[in-house]
């Protein structure tokens, strides 16, 4: 330490006034005589000592407070938003900008899938190829090849074995999630296949085409079982509701239908779209909740609904051509909710697996994200540079994908 001349006599003063004052009268006398000092202190050296003593202490303190402050403001501002890390992941949304944007399909991307178990992702494109990447990483991995036209549409089993693809080509593949091999092609279609999905118990498929029709497949032989009839033109979509026993489908003939799968039954023809109905999704039961409050439930009459079977799965949410997303209580029959503010033709729309929340992609080339019981969009960011085709939300990690007509996928982490 360099302590000038007058520093040095006033510490030593300090020193000898707390010597004094605590009795240490012998380490006195040696401290006087080894530092050559008066034996009188003035009496403004009275307590010094403790006195800057407690008072280093306190700043210290302080400034280990300022320190830890400041660290906090730093982990908020990079994490962006205070207590992020306490909020759960219903909370979860994607935030510009992404953090991949894939390219190597030649043609438009048809779908984004996430895989229910790995952490990849699965793309099919206008090329009629199908291509697995790993979306934590950005890395390309593979590229599966069997169709001959447009691949329209994939889906996994629930434990991501079975890879199931249709086209253009009027087939649907199955393939084998291990080896990447094609399985099995089935034939029945009369057109363009636009449409798959695996029933929740894994041994049926679902198709639907612009030939009008939706299909039921076996797995294990491949053979069409069902053909379900009604729709008047093509059925875009088909997806079956989380326990099998349902089936939603959305066509260009502006409807929406929910049918029965043991009997091949129209149960339901909803109406009120303006245009062609691109897309339809199941709400998942964690939205229930928020849905039945909209619908005026009180939740005193929840038990009711339960018995009823009311909740088994009662609601669907659509995207049209005609720019607008809807809610349907399938129960009831009716629209219960219409979200608009897209520009364009709405191609995606999905719930977030947190249930509070709807994100839907358009050909505005836009991702928004409705908070649908106040019935406003909460967030809006432009995806792609052409129109966005596709979305999809993974069910567990806080990662959302888009695919477009600009030949990129691109990975959105949440927050």
């Amino acid at each position: 330490m360099v302590l000038s001349q007058r520093q040095r006599e006033e510490l030593n003063k300090a020193i000898a006034d707390y010597l004094r004052s605590n009795g240490y009268e012998k380490a006195l006398m040696e401290f006087q005589k080894e530092a050559d000092m008066p034996d009188e202190v003035e009496r403004k050296y009275n307590g010094l000592l403790e006195k800057k003593w407690t008072s280093v202490i306190r700043l210290q303190k302080k400034v280990m407070d300022l320190e830890m402050k400041l660290n906090e403001a730093e982990r908020e501002f990079s994490s962006g938003g205070p207590n992020r890390d306490k909020r759960s992941p219903t909370e979860w949304l994607p935030r510009p900008p992404e953090k991949y944007s894939l390219s190597g399909h030649r043609s438009p991307i048809t779908r984004v899938i996430f895989h229910p178990v790995y952490n990849v992702m699965v793309s099919s494109s206008e090329d009629a190829t199908i291509k697995v990447w790993d979306y934590e990483s950005g890395d390309f991995e593979r590229t599966m090849k069997g169709h001959t036209d447009s691949v329209q549409d994939i889906c996994f089993d629930h434990a991501g074995k079975m890879l199931a693809s249709c086209s253009a080509d009027m087939t649907i593949k199955l393939w084998d999630f291990t080896t990447f091999e094609c399985m099995k092609t089935l034939h029945g279609h009369d057109h363009n296949v636009s449409s798959i999905s695996f029933l929740s118990s894994g041994d049926h498929l679902v198709s639907s085409s612009r030939d009008k029709t939706i299909k039921q497949w076996e797995v294990s032989t491949g053979y069409c079982v069902k053909t379900f009839t009604g729709h008047r033109e093509w059925v875009r979509m088909v997806r079956p509701s989380p326990d099998g026993s349902l089936l939603a489908s959305a066509s260009n003939d502006q409807t929406l239908r929910v049918w029965v799968v043991a009997t091949k039954e129209c149960k339901l023809e909803l109406r009120e779209h303006d245009h062609v109905v691109e897309c339809v999704a199941w709400a998942p039961e964690t939205a229930y909740p928020t849905l039945n409050e909209i619908k005026g439930v009180e939740l005193n009459n929840y038990d009711g609904l339960e018995k009823k079977g009311a909740r088994s799965t009662p609601f669907l949410v659509s995207g049209s051509r005609d720019k607008a997303i809807k809610i349907w209580d399938v129960s009831a029959g009716a629209c219960i909710m219409t979200l608009t503010g897209h520009d364009n033709w709405v191609r995606g729309a999905v719930f977030h697996p947190g249930g509070k929340f709807i994100i839907s992609v358009a050909d505005d080339k836009t991702l928004r994200v409705w908070d649908y019981k106040n019935k406003r969009c909460a967030k809006k960011m432009l995806a792609h540079e052409h129109f966005t085709t596709s979305l999809d939300f993974h069910r567990s990690a806080p990662y959302v994908i888009t695919g477009s007509v600009d030949l990129t996928i691109k990975v959105w982490e949440c927050r």
